[in-house]
């Protein structure tokens, strides 16, 4: 879901089907930091966001919003390094939306500030957490993401937008249609750029910023700030000043760490029993088939569970989010991909069922629980086999020594870690709405009816991979792994 934000009666153009209109995502890190240290009037913002600011909540700036505001207020060229939940979206979005306000309304299809993300849901939570300071500002904000139709984004950049938060994929297919222009962009933000460029997407990214003004004010955002985010820098941005609120692999220590070992015979009613526990919890699986298998098999022993991955379409993926964040699944199963960048509040356990390849990806997946000082727990599951590799990773993460304990379903020692107990048992009969006539493929009016372009990738990488499950860790032939490549 993308909409239009409009300070009077503009209407909404880039809003999904009538029946979705009710249905909210989760949104991004905007929590409330400690009551120490600079307030946002100190950082220089006008008057009007430091009120909006208060109005929700927000009254004392997080680490990485005090460090990097008042240079980004400035004109500076800003680089800021911090982690999932550190504050980054305000920190690049309340300096947007300072330096646009008075400089009068945009011209058709010329965005003034262009915010690029890797992922839909991203993007959604990016304009769902600026939203109501582009209000107070008088500015109008959109989202331009894949899954949708394209002809309510095409009208909004008609009428004129002073912020747009795009998908490379989806910004690419806008411009080749030409029904978006780059050449007035004042300020070109790039957020979660480590991720984009793992997905692939570093091609696109350095073409669209080359349509920017090479004297346009360039903001980027990453959990680290070296290798491809490198190349980006030395090309794009003008002696930028850096601001790293952390090293790479503090966050793994505000949360508690397990492996899990198993016997692959047990894998999955140890899963199911974990599944089954109080509380919000979020699993990650390679494939989306293993994600798909992994939910039906847990709706059937009694769990409410949804799955999120890139082959659904953006209105199920919207719902799916919607059902978790308000309470009515308690368990969210995604792939690396789709789960990037989402932030629901109240995540106390992230249970990796596959575990993942490298430590930048435990650290993303691990970066949905213990967010904006909460506590929270990560464990792994981890076949005989999967041993010696999961203990290297997780040490490369920043877990040193991991805790490791042997449990089996009904063992007391995984109660006790996890609030594990027995599934009822009883069939989840009333299935979330998480898939549209004819399963997860997408109705007539949300095809595209033209040949896909180079840019037409719906911003989700396509690759092969294994869902270890009942102890088969090998990939079926026909499932589709939504792990990032890269892109050489």
């Amino acid at each position: 879901m993308s909409s239009i934000t409009d300070p009077t009666t503009f209407p909404s153009v880039f809003e999904i089907d009538p029946d979705q209109a009710d249905v909210t995502t989760a949104t991004a890190d905007t929590a409330v930091a400690a009551p120490t240290g600079p307030t946002f009037a100190d950082l220089g913002l006008p008057k009007t966001l430091v009120r909006a600011l208060a109005r929700e909540g927000i009254t004392v700036p997080f680490e990485i919003q005090a460090a990097t505001v008042p240079d980004a207020l400035a004109g500076r060229d800003v680089l800021g390094r911090g982690q999932t939940g550190s504050g980054k979206t305000l920190a690049f979005g309340l300096p947007v939306l300072a330096r646009l306000g008075g400089t009068g309304r945009p011209k058709a299809y010329h965005p003034k500030a262009l915010i690029m993300v890797p992922t839909r849901e991203l993007a959604m939570q990016v304009a769902d957490s600026l939203r109501p300071f582009a209000r107070e500002m008088g500015l109008f904000l959109a989202t331009a993401f894949g899954g949708v139709p394209y002809d309510r984004q095409i009208q909004g950049l008609e009428r004129g937008l002073d912020v747009l938060v795009a998908t490379p994929g989806r910004l690419g297919d806008l411009i080749e249609r030409g029904v978006c222009n780059l050449s007035a962009i004042e300020i070109s933000v790039l957020d979660e750029a480590d991720q984009m460029a793992d997905m692939g997407f570093l091609p696109e990214v350095t073409e669209l910023l080359a349509k920017t003004p090479a004297d346009a004010q360039r903001l980027l955002f990453s959990a680290t700030l070296d290798g491809d985010v490198d190349t980006l820098v030395k090309r794009f941005m003008t002696d930028p000043v850096t601001h790293s609120t952390s090293p790479s692999t503090t966050s793994v220590t505000t949360m508690d760490h397990y492996m899990l070992l198993i016997p692959p015979h047990d894998k999955f009613t140890v899963t199911a029993s974990i599944a089954s526990r109080e509380g919000r919890t979020m699993f990650f699986a390679r494939t989306q088939a293993g994600v798909d298998r992994l939910v039906e098999q847990l709706r059937e022993v009694g769990v409410r569970a949804g799955g999120l991955h890139g082959g659904k379409t953006q209105a199920v993926r919207t719902r799916t989010l919607a059902e978790f964040k308000e309470g009515r699944t308690t368990v969210l199963v995604a792939t690396d991909v789709a789960a990037r960048g989402i932030h629901v509040d109240g995540i106390s356990l992230v249970v990796h069922v596959d575990p993942p390849k490298d430590s930048k990806d435990y650290l993303h997946r691990a970066g949905r629980t213990a967010r904006a000082g909460e506590s929270g727990a990560v464990a792994t599951l981890v076949l005989p086999k999967q041993r010696r590799s999961t203990i290297a990773m997780m040490q490369k993460a920043g877990v040193a020594e991991p805790a490791e304990h042997r449990v089996r379903s009904g063992d007391p020692a995984l109660t006790e870690l996890t609030g594990a107990k027995e599934p009822t048992g009883v069939p989840v009969k009333d299935e979330p709405r998480s898939a549209p006539r004819g399963g997860d493929r997408p109705r007539r009016f949300d095809r595209d009816d033209r040949p896909r372009g180079r840019f037409d990738r719906d911003d989700r990488p396509r690759g092969r991979g294994g869902f270890e499950n009942r102890g088969h860790d090998a990939p079926r032939r026909f499932e589709r792994d939504d792990r990032p490549r890269r892109v050489s």
